[in-house]
């Protein structure tokens, strides 16, 4: 089982526990061919975690048993619950890159990746994805460092963002202009998260990827 599949099947797992305790967007939110805006101000009873995160950042590292060094880009975060309860946390990290394509973190990423980038990040408490996920106990010293991993998708990188979700408890379905649920291919009604949407653009090229720096656009919080 592979990292990425263990995070998956955890989070399944708190899913289905949690449901009676989430809380709902309220009902007028719809769909309309993009995702609903999520409500200004957070629920009265979801539960957020505090989010702190560095730029993304490029590195490449020598693999055991491949012929060439290969890129990656990761982003560190720290996790904190001050919720006043203990919380399952299990992250999930997504890359969208400019070309509309969606990249999951954490998928079949080397061991050695992951110790090139606690080293080149200097954080000797860094956690790995598989690692991270579980119980997060409360207060400012049980808080968490992790890092979100991804493959190079493509050499310039122009515009891109990456999408966190895990962070807090507010979901609601999706529902047509006419306020009618909208199901999935197996008949299941499509449920929408509230997540944070983290936005970068790179005014560079492929001829020296990894050189120009990562221009920080405005965050804000979507539901998809």
């Amino acid at each position: 089982m592979t990292i990425k599949d263990l995070l998956h099947s955890r989070a399944a797992m708190v899913s289905l526990l949690a449901v009676g305790a989430i809380s709902f967007i309220p009902s007028a939110t719809t769909w309309g061919g993009k995702h609903p805006e999520p409500s200004v101000y957070p629920l009265p009873t979801a539960w957020y975690l505090d989010f702190k995160h560095a730029k993304p950042k490029r590195i490449v590292v020598a693999v055991p048993g491949q012929k060439v060094p290969s890129a990656y880009w990761y982003l560190t975060y720290t996790v904190t619950n001050n919720t006043g309860k203990e919380i399952e946390f299990f992250p999930d990290f997504e890359m969208v890159t400019q070309d509309g394509k969606i990249h999951r973190s954490d998928h079949l990423i080397p061991l050695a990746v992951f110790e090139a980038i606690k080293r080149d990040s200097n954080k000797d408490l860094l956690v790995s994805a598989a690692n991270i996920a579980g119980a997060l106990h409360q207060g400012e010293d049980q808080a968490k460092d992790g890092v979100a991993i991804w493959e190079e998708p493509m050499p310039r990188m122009g515009a891109f963002n990456i999408y966190v979700g895990g962070l807090n408890s507010e979901f609601t379905y999706a529902v047509d202009d006419k306020g009618v649920p909208l199901k999935d291919a197996e008949g299941k009604t499509i449920t929408l998260r509230k997540a944070l949407e983290l936005n970068y653009v790179i005014w560079g090229d492929e001829v020296k990827p990894g050189m120009d720096d990562v221009q920080v656009k405005k965050e804000r919080w979507v539901m998809r």
